[in-house]
């Protein structure tokens, strides 16, 4: 009877609607960019949800009975692995609930710094090729869990790459011009390490995770002497953090504030970034404009 009682909760919390909702197998995932990739690939035969909502911080989450409730009432849950969700085991213990990490497959990045030695970088999906890799993983996934539309996911995820290959080639074509010792990406969080890889930029950042309260001041010094040496023309932060340190960084440099960029989690879907396509180009168009602003006309 609770798992009726869940079931039937969760087709109510739907956003979708019908007869069909309550028959369609149930995809649950840890945060909503991972949400919004999986709706793409799964097209009209699954139901994807998210256990946070637009906005949350992931790294630290604490899930609620309720997402315990929701998670024994899936058919699949997805999560991004590389220690992103440090909640995630005790999360699923004990549920007889199959889960696959989307994360597989990609070559993970170390953190630097003392702290977090030997740790991956957790934001594999702020690189699109990375993230054809994930669609391809959910791809998959879901093939396993309803095999008779297992052609329609693989299709799905093939055009869905499509999309967000233009994004990474774009972002490539854009900063080719780009003078090399300008070819930096600088941040609050250390959460653009593949992005960076992928774009040919060299990445300096405040503070390596968002488990960090409040920059130090050896951390924007350092900072500042990198934007200094590689006259860096545009540093950046994310929106889940104050950007007062980054702005101190700018002053102290004359490096412009290139804007705010967006990492863990969508917007609702009247905000900038309601899809991760919205997200990936909004980060990707930002970084671009912001370090080829004295080199365009």
């Amino acid at each position: 009877m609770a798992i009726i009682g869940v079931a039937a909760t969760l087709t109510a919390c739907s956003s979708g609607s019908g007869a069909g909702d309550a028959e369609r197998p149930t995809v649950l995932t840890t945060f909503t960019v991972l949400a919004d990739i999986a709706s793409h690939v799964a097209g009209e035969h699954l139901r994807v949800e998210s256990i946070t909502k637009p906005g949350a911080e992931i790294h630290g989450y604490e899930p609620t009975p309720g997402d315990i409730r929701k998670a024994a009432g899936a058919d699949l849950i997805l999560d991004n692995g590389l220690n992103l969700e440090a909640w995630f085991g005790r999360f699923v213990e004990g549920l007889d609930v199959p889960h696959v990490v989307v994360s597989d497959g990609v070559q993970p990045l170390d953190i630097t710094g003392d702290a977090y030695a030997g740790l991956p970088n957790p934001h594999a999906w702020m690189s699109p090729l990375n993230v054809q890799i994930y669609a391809d993983n959910m791809a998959e996934a879901f093939a396993e869990l309803d095999p008779e539309h297992a052609q329609d996911y693989r299709d799905n995820a093939t055009a869905y790459r499509a999309q967000i290959r233009q994004v990474h080639d774009e972002l490539v074509a854009a900063l080719e011009d780009l003078p090399a010792s300008q070819r930096a990406l600088v941040t609050c969080e250390g959460a653009f390490s593949y992005l960076a890889r992928d774009a040919g930029l060299t990445e300096k950042y405040i503070w390596p995770v968002n488990a960090e309260q409040q920059a130090t001041p050896q951390q924007i010094a350092s900072t500042i002497e990198f934007v200094k040496a590689h006259d860096v023309p545009a540093v950046f932060c994310e929106s889940t953090v104050s950007d007062a340190p980054m702005q101190r960084v700018a002053e102290a440099t004359g490096a412009r504030f290139g804007g705010v960029l967006f990492v863990d989690s969508l917007s609702e879907a009247d905000g900038p970034v309601p899809t991760y396509l919205d997200l990936i180009r909004h980060d990707a168009g930002t970084i671009a404009a912001a370090l080829t602003a004295d080199h365009t006309s």
